[in-house]
């Protein structure tokens, strides 16, 4: 099979939000427990505030099963209008980059938009490897300041999600928590 051409009609232009999730307590009876600090709670709902003022609107969101992901997704959602309801997946919460990858390679391809909510390094890892070296600059200038928590990238993805690689798609915007 062939990649599809990044100017082909027939390809529609998909985004893709890699969100890390908003700051989360140190320590819990288990990592996976771990829920958002009042700070998280705030960044969070300030990410989905960000994301309601772009054009950015996810049909599907892949979601970590840890608390504070899928916390940070609920925070955010209360400021988007018709946010999809939440894949809260087991295999995110300890994913490597290319274990992400293969469920973004998973996705329907009628979908436009896809947000993932994960953890670092992971989301940094993503972010980086699939920006194809020609990003806006600014977005990149940020990203290359790190991922903190709450932080988003927002990267246009030229092909269908079943051939989405490395360097297969564009850092377009990028916003992290303020502070």
């Amino acid at each position: 099979m062939t990649p599809s051409s990044p100017d082909d009609p027939a390809v529609p232009q998909r985004l893709l939000v890699v969100l890390r999730h908003a700051r989360a307590e140190s320590f819990a009876e288990e990592d996976h427990a771990r829920r958002l600090t009042a700070r998280g709670r705030r960044d969070a709902a300030a990410v989905g505030e960000w994301l309601a003022g772009t054009d950015v609107r996810p049909d599907v969101a892949l979601v970590s099963s840890a608390a504070r992901t899928r916390e940070t997704w609920d925070l955010l959602t209360a400021a988007l209008a018709d946010a999809p309801e939440a894949q809260v997946r087991d295999d995110l919460y300890s994913a490597s980059a290319d274990t992400v990858l293969d469920a973004l390679r998973a996705v329907p391809e009628d979908v436009t938009t896809v947000m993932y909510v994960g953890h670092n390094p992971t989301a940094a890892s993503l972010a980086q490897a699939l920006e194809d070296g020609e990003p806006d600059v600014e977005a990149f200038v940020a990203l290359s300041r790190g991922f903190p928590p709450g932080a988003a990238a927002v990267l246009r993805v030229p092909v269908a999600w079943s051939d989405l690689d490395a360097a297969g798609a564009r850092l377009v915007d990028f916003h992290a928590p303020v502070g």
